[in-house]
Order: C-alpha cells, then structure tokens, then sequence
C-alpha cells in the first residue's frame, strides 16, 4: 500500500503528534507498506523505512521567534497571505494553511498514492481529497474543543476574547470531521467526546489505542531517591502542571529530599514560572527540555515516581511510558486516563483532577512504601506488554486504510480485527454498503483539485 501521512506540525521530543507520526511510520514500513510523511515545522525525526515531504510553512510559531512579522519577500501566495492575517487577528491558521498546502502538493500526485491519512489536523484542504473521491483517514487524538474550555476558564477576563479567537480553527475542524468518512482515536474516552462535541456518527469511529518502545522505555534498577518525573507542556492548563507544582510544595514539607524532573519548557511569565518563585521550588524543580528518546527514558526510568496531573487526556502517551519504564504512576481520573492506566488500583494510584491536596498525599504515601511502588511497577508494565504496542497499532490502521480504500472503489468492507479496537461490527458495516456507488480509483487524474481551493478556504 501507498500512504501519505500528513502533519501539521511534528515536533519530535514535545507533544504527542511528533512522536505518532515517527512510530507509526516505522511501522508501517517495516509491514512492507510505502509511507512518505508530509509535514510542516517543526518537521519530525524518521527512523529508517518512511520518507519525509517537508510542506513549509511561514513558520511564524517557532520557538526562537514566535508571532514573527514575516518579510514581505516571504509572502509567496495568497495561503501565505491567509496565514499572516489570521496570526495578525489573535487566531491560529496552521491546520487550515498546511491542509491548503498539502491538498496542492498532492493534488499533482494523487497516483503515487492508495490512501491519504491525517494526523489532528481537519483543514479544509482534506475535502478537496474527499470530494475527489480519494480515500482519506483521519487520526483526531482528542476534540481540541476540551483545550478551549480549559483555556478560556484560565483566561484572565482581558484574554477570553483573544483566546475564544485562538480556538477559531474549531469550526473548520468539526465540519471536516463530520464530512470523513474514517476517523481513528486513540480511546474510548476521545471517541464519546468527538461523538458528543463535533456530532461525529459514531459508526464512523475506529478506537485504536497508541503504542510505546517497551525496549527503550524498559524497567530499570537504578531509581533516584525522592525524585518524581512530569512530561508534559507547563504552560497549557489542561496538562495540571500549576497543580503538581502547588503539590510538590506540600510533599516537601514531609519529604524535604523529594525533587521534581519536569520535562517541559516554560513560558518565561508562564504560571508555572511565577509558582517557582513564589513557592520557592526553584532549587527542587529540575526543568529539561529537548530531550531525545534515550535521555527521556533515561529521565523517566531512574525515577521513583511519575505524575500525570492532566486535567483531561485523550490518551497520554507520558502515562504509557511510564508504566513501561516500570515507575510507579500517580495519574488524575481525567479524561481517557481511567481507560489508558486501568482503574483497579493495579496499574496506578488515580486522584480527582485539580486537587491539590490528594495528589500530594498519594505521592507523599508512594514516597513512603517501597513495597507499593514495586507493585505499581510490575502492575503497570504488565500491562503495557499485554495491551500497547506500535506494531499493532499499525497492523490495525492499515485495517482502516483497507476500509476506506473499498468505501470509495465500492466494495464490501473488511472487518476490524478483534481486541481493544472498537468500531463498528461487520454487520452494522455491511447495512452502510451502497452497492449502487460507482467505482471511483484513486489517482485516476479525472479530478483537478486546485479549482476547489477557493471554496474550501
């Protein structure tokens, strides 16, 4: 099979897209599949097998230089244009811009390819492919939707406006995703919401859980006394950072040798970075940023405890490393959280999410029981071997691939393979069969997608 892989943006060390994209591509590879990755910055890291497009943007969110004014010699069409006046008017243009971008690149080169597949991006562009009758699947980790209402209830009352018009792209993203055909998430917990919050047909869902290196992030012996890890990005409230920081500062009144390893980069006048200050933890917070996948499972192997104090989670890739590495986990009931580390108590110690005061208990009570920490260990990479990996994650996206290839070539649908993948039965496929749909073969050269540009943006 021929796929095209698309991401908005690939940030390799940060983020969950990064790190979807480089496995999933090696994966399906390594199943003997044609991958080629398009990506706008940051643009990930590959291993060997995928290819990488780069589709550039104007890059006007990079790190070194965000909301940068560009040259005017930079402006190269009238997507450029979109792009610097959507930044200029407070919202965020890169999923409608980089779905513009790739529609046009592979507008050019629909017969290189059997199957199109998005990663969180829903841009308009992705219709174009649709309505050209070329099979496209769309991955949605999570409704960005719960990152708008988390936002805009942190938001001092002089932000909310700005902040509303931050999340401006939701509308274009809840049309697109109501017109695809295949949706992939990653838990039963993001399925409901999209279901609930962009009026998704359910039948149109597929669950395939994420996957993690368990020979990278494996159990080790070597555990720094007192140290507790975070992976996580401080500065967006729905990751609970403020509130693992507010605990750490109670913990450390019990336990005065207990540190924090936050990997993670702080706005400079970020909320995180003022409560370093006031609640004097500078000297017991150790922030490390940019890390490779070997040092962040050095990071997360060698410590006794990780915490995951999201205020909701899609998924939580942090979580699943975690229990791999064999740390002992403390994880808030938020979101697919329950779902991901399991809620007998076997796997991991779960709290209310925003409660300060309970989450510092569970850490003081781990920091205290050598003993629970061992069961915590074994329970979570118990179950990390029994339930996560990225070769079946592949195996089975490719499964979706094949439905979404026969949707549009008018054939009988394949079934879903059996286990924690859910999405509709054969039989409840085989009543949404059109046999009346004519064949319609991807890469035929009978549609030319640049003229529906205009009205896709």
């Amino acid at each position: 099979m021929r796929i095209a892989l698309l991401s908005y943006r690939s940030k390799p060390h940060g983020g969950g897209q990064g790190v979807y994209v480089r496995h999933l591509s090696r994966e399906l590879a390594a199943l003997g599949h044609t991958v080629e990755v398009f990506s706008g910055q940051p643009y990930p890291e590959l291993d060997a097998g995928p290819t990488l497009t780069k589709i550039p943007s104007l890059d006007l969110y990079n790190d070194a230089n965000p909301f940068r004014t560009p040259h005017p010699r930079e402006i190269r069409n009238w997507i450029d244009v979109l792009e610097v006046v959507t930044m200029w008017t407070a919202g965020f243009p890169e999923p409608r811009t980089f779905s513009l971008r790739a529609a046009r690149t592979l507008g050019d080169r629909l017969a290189d390819f059997d199957v199109v597949h998005d990663n969180q991006c829903l841009g308009s562009g992705l219709l174009k492919l649709e309505e050209a009758g070329f099979p496209v699947v769309a991955t949605v980790h999570h409704p960005i939707t719960r990152d708008r209402e988390l936002a805009m209830k942190e938001a001092p009352l002089r932000k909310k406006l700005t902040t509303w018009r931050w999340f401006g792209f939701l509308g274009m993203q809840i049309k697109v995703s109501r017109k695809l055909q295949e949706i992939i998430t990653v838990s039963s917990n993001s399925a409901d919401d999209i279901v609930t919050d962009f009026g998704v047909d359910p039948d149109r869902i597929v669950t395939i859980p994420l996957g993690v290196d368990t020979d990278r992030f494996h159990e080790r012996r070597d555990r720094e006394p007192g140290r507790l890890v975070c992976v996580a990005s401080a500065d967006q409230p729905l990751k609970g950072v403020p509130i693992l920081l507010r605990a750490l500062a109670k913990v450390r009144e019990e336990h005065p040798n207990a540190r924090l390893t936050l990997v993670s980069k702080l706005k400079r006048k970020g909320e995180a970075a003022k409560l370093l200050d006031s609640l004097g933890l500078r000297d017991a917070v150790d922030l490390v940023n940019g890390v490779d996948d070997d040092e962040l499972a050095d990071l997360v192997g060698t410590a006794e405890i990780a915490v995951v104090p999201s205020m909701y989670e899609g998924f939580s890739l942090p979580a699943v490393e975690a229990m791999s590495s064999g740390c002992a986990l403390v994880a808030t009931r938020a979101g697919a959280l329950p779902e991901v580390v399991g809620s007998d108590d076997s796997a991991a110690r779960l709290v209310e999410p925003g409660n300060v005061d309970e989450l510092a208990r569970q850490i003081c009570a781990l920091l205290s029981d050598p003993e629970e920490r061992r069961r915590l260990s074994e329970g979570g990479r118990a179950r990390v071997m029994e339930r996560y990996s990225w070769a079946a994650v592949a195996r089975r996206t490719v499964e979706v691939y094949q439905a979404a290839i026969a949707r549009v070539r008018g054939e009988k649908l394949p079934g879903f393979t059996a286990g924690p993948v859910i999405g509709p039965d054969q039989a409840e496929i085989d009543e949404h069969v059109n046999a009346d749909v004519p064949e319609v073969l991807p890469g035929t050269g009978e549609y030319d997608i640049r003229e529906q540009e205009d009205a896709a943006c």
